[in-house]
């Protein structure tokens, strides 16, 4: 058994203790601890806030060129700890080997391409007329806060992070309450590059901890990823406090599946937009629309597709996905299961095989489930199941496809697939979402110059594409000469 890692907060460039540490589990081998978590307080958080509000104005005062240096050596220090943190990040977060190792390339990459914007973005604006000119400065909100979920930790901290440093900001960053320790790691190692009370750390409950940051006065901007129902209560703070709040919320992506494709070709392509990480990303594929007379076809294909994944532990590299986080998270996905399997209106077949069948009892591990499903109102279609279980629905005309596609609360991301690209893109414009990928739908597809957020309860705001983004960390200061 690995050692224990003990995991503090850290705020002013100092660990700070905890009277309470919570323990940090192996989702795979759920008996394990990989580490204790100390748990903050209210009293924690305001240190914090009282450490970065101190430090923002000299890290504000550097020029956006001293401010890249310091971001050159983040991105170097992301690539350096992917030698010990991938590993740590498998073992509390369940992730396979090579998706872990995907999240600090993709961190870095996040640095880098933020790194070459900035300089555009905080350009001066001017704007003159025949008796005045204007110049409009784009100036630091301040303190800014984050609040990261368990799924993706490094990979979503990171469309945050660098935004709020590269204009100005200093920042108070709470990590998942399950998960934290790799990323709290990884934050630690960026502090110390940094000027002390930058970047600071506070672990603990979205109820206290979070709560607390959308209420403090001294944080004048709040960044949330996470479900629906946490970002409502965000919201709600960030609302009675006057302060913006970015919320990238729930999914329940839909791939619309047109007459004229190669299920062939197609299907593999699906399967890492479906069981990815087993199913726990926002903008997974959670559910599959295709033509009536392509059903029974398209969903024997795919599951004999599915029927070569094998679950198992995230390092041993014969697994395709590892477990499910946690036991609420495992629960509610039995349970869909059980639901849909005693539903007349669904045929559920159980695929794959274990890679490791003595963990079987220790942890989280769900095989995969293809479902047909003939009710687009079935819990397994209308419901975000967030795990390794993918509805099949038939539909009439490409009309009602969009509209089974429209007919749920979420709209985060989208795809159709067909032969005819002029085609899908027809369909596109129809479908209620914030981004839709045509032949394609996974974390690869993913670039930092487009937006990415949701409609509907699927969030608010957008972060990737750099002015959509970088404008939630600025205010505008417009200064004007009359001539």
């Amino acid at each position: 058994m690995a050692e224990i890692l003990t995991i503090n907060s850290w705020i002013n460039n100092e660990e700070v203790s905890s009277d309470v540490y919570r323990d940090d589990f192996d989702p795979g081998k759920n008996d394990e601890v990989v580490a204790k978590i100390a748990q903050g307080t209210e009293q924690t958080l305001d240190y914090a806030a009282q450490a970065a509000h101190k430090a923002q104005p000299g890290w504000e005062a550097l020029s956006v060129t001293e401010r890249k240096n310091y971001i050159d050596k983040l991105a170097a220090v992301t690539v350096a700890s992917m030698t010990d943190l991938v590993e740590l990040e498998v073992r509390e977060a369940g992730h396979e080997k090579r998706t872990a190792g995907t999240d600090f390339g993709v961190a870095a990459q996040s640095w880098s391409y933020y790194n070459s914007v900035i300089d555009r973005f905080m350009e001066t604006g001017v704007v003159e007329d025949s008796i005045s000119r204007t110049y409009i400065d784009k100036v630091a909100k301040g303190v800014c806060g984050a609040i990261i979920p368990w799924n993706m930790p490094i990979c979503l901290t990171m469309t945050k992070v660098p935004l709020a440093l590269l204009t100005g900001n200093t920042m108070v960053v709470k990590p998942p309450s399950e998960a934290p320790a790799a990323l709290t790691l990884l934050l630690q190692r960026y502090a110390k590059v940094l000027p002390d009370g930058v970047l600071n750390v506070v672990n603990g409950r979205g109820g206290t901890i979070g709560t607390a940051m959308c209420n403090h006065p001294l944080i004048r901007k709040v960044s949330f990823t996470g479900g629906t129902a946490g970002g409502i209560d965000v919201n709600t703070h960030c609302a009675e406090n006057l302060k913006p709040a970015t919320l990238e919320l729930g999914g329940n992506d839909a791939a619309i599946i047109l007459d004229d494709v190669d299920v062939d070709e197609i299907v593999p392509k699906l399967l890492h937009g479906i069981f990815d990480r087993s199913g726990q990303i926002c903008f997974a594929i959670k559910r599959i629309y295709v033509p009536r007379e392509l059903l029974n076809r398209f969903y024997e294909k795919l599951c004999e597709a599915v029927h070569d994944i094998k679950v198992g532990y995230g390092l041993n590299p014969e697994s395709y996905y590892g477990p499910v986080m946690n036991q609420s998270q495992f629960d509610q996905i039995m349970e869909l299961i059980a639901q849909t399997k005693a539903s007349t209106e669904a045929e559920v077949r159980q695929l794959g095989s274990c890679a490791n069948p003595e963990l079987w009892d220790r942890g989280y591990y769900v095989l995969p489930h293809v479902v047909k499903a003939y009710s687009n109102r079935l819990p397994i279609v209308q419901q975000e199941q967030f795990g390794p279980v993918i509805p099949v629905i038939p539909y009439g005309s490409l009309d009602e496809a969009v509209t089974f596609a429209n007919d749920t609360p979420f709209g985060l991301c989208s795809s159709v697939w067909s032969a005819d690209t002029d085609r899908a893109m027809a369909v596109a414009k129809h479908v209620q979402a914030g981004q839709t990928f045509i032949n394609s739908h996974s974390i690869r597809n993913l670039n930092f110059g487009v937006p990415f957020g949701g409609v509907k309860d699927s969030g608010i705001g957008r972060e990737f594409a750099s002015d959509l983004s970088l404008n939630a960390y600025v205010d505008y200061h417009a200064i004007r000469l009359l001539k």
